[in-house]
């Protein structure tokens, strides 16, 4: 029996894909819309054939800072495959004053901020801390340890009401919007955010990307009921939508916005997906997943579910895909000849932006650490 089978084994048995749960969709794997009684959107063909460009556009980059890894180029990687929809469509449904806290894999949220994204790829090169400003673009920091964002945005979120900004239907109105993964929910912090969020009244979504995995642990090991059912437990509702479906994810990221904007408190939005690729460059998913269960999500892929749609409503020729592909490969290369080009930073300039006004430690510590570092040149 190999690894895969033993730990199929003590799940239960193989996997040949995840039951099908009852959630939110709009657009079927097929590419066929259908309708929902409380979720509906109201797209030109433009804009759906905007959101697949966003789709395209993100996996392409997204490959291309897997390659980089892969070549040495960047430390970690970790890959957003699979669950673009969620991400596009969560991020394409914010208003421009909400505000995201992400994790480290919301790569196709921070594209939809309009955020450059070779930003992400100099934190994980090692040559800065990320680099956008997270008041301009509306899009905090990645946060690298699980589940201290929604913690971080719940406070935001209790600030906001503090500040008297919400209940209108105007710019003045902010929303908040969590993201995190299924292994999070484990996390104290998450729940701790839940009841604060609650009990506040704070206007935020968490977003969980129910991507069936936490590192090598399966859903199974991680909830006896769906994680969308969570949000009872601690007084507001929740939602499980389908999270490679593009325009379900919107209606729903969107109405739970508004929502939270207008006062009515948080939601909790369980995007179902997948990771088709690993957690991180670092793992390999092969240890601990069956072939099988990649090949039925594959049936369900974001990308081409929405390619699907724009042909069989005559929306989108041969001539618009081949031009967004070159398109994003032309995004993709230029990403990677900047980041090839990134200079590596002055050792000393991690001193910088400790405090905001300095400090007398800190300088005693730079001028040590420039001493220890001159040390070595010339010595080889």
């Amino acid at each position: 029996m190999t690894k895969v089978e033993r730990a199929a084994s003590r799940r239960g048995g193989k996997r040949s894909g995840p039951p099908e749960p009852e959630f939110v969709q709009l657009l079927t794997p097929e590419g066929d819309r259908v309708s929902h009684p409380d979720y509906s959107v109201d797209f030109t063909d433009d804009e759906l054939r905007g959101l697949y460009r966003d789709l395209v556009t993100v996996r392409k980059l997204d490959a291309e800072a897997t390659a980089l890894q892969r070549q040495g180029e960047l430390g970690i990687w970790a890959s957003l495959l699979g669950q673009e929809a969620a991400q596009v469509g969560s991020g394409r449904a914010l208003r421009k004053q909400d505000m995201a806290f992400p994790t480290y894999r919301e790569h196709g949220v921070l594209y939809c901020r309009n955020i450059d994204p070779i930003m992400p790829l100099g934190l994980f090169r090692g040559v800065d801390q990320g680099g956008w400003d997270p008041v301009a673009h509306r899009f905090n920091m990645y946060t690298i340890v699980i589940g201290a964002q929604t913690l971080h945005a719940t406070g935001y979120a209790m600030g906001v009401v503090k500040d008297g900004k919400v209940g209108d239907d105007d710019e003045t109105s902010e929303a908040v919007i969590a993201y995190f993964g299924d292994g999070a929910t484990s996390q104290g912090d998450v729940n701790e955010a839940f009841i604060f969020g609650s009990v506040y009244n704070a206007p935020i979504v968490f977003f969980c990307q129910n991507n069936q995995y936490a590192i090598s642990e399966p859903l199974e090991r991680q909830t006896r009921i769906p994680l969308y059912q969570r949000a009872a437990g601690f007084g507001f509702p929740g939602i499980r939508v389908d999270g490679n479906d593009v325009l379900a994810t919107y209606a729903v990221t969107r109405a739970a916005l508004d929502n939270a904007r207008h006062g009515q408190g948080p939601t909790l939005i369980e995007a179902y997906t997948y990771r088709m690729g690993a957690h991180t460059t670092s793992d390999d998913p092969t240890r601990y997943r069956v072939a099988s269960e990649v090949e039925a999500w594959q049936a369900k892929d974001p990308v081409v579910r929405m390619r699907k749609l724009l042909e069989k409503q005559g929306i989108a020729d041969e001539a618009f895909f081949a031009a967004v592909d070159e398109q994003a490969k032309v995004e993709a290369v230029a990403l990677r000849e900047r980041v090839l080009s990134m200079p590596d930073p002055d050792p000393a300039t991690m001193f910088d932006h400790v405090y905001p006004n300095g400090s007398p430690l800190i300088d005693k510590q730079r001028a040590e650490f420039e001493t220890y570092h001159a040390s070595f040149e010339g010595s080889h």
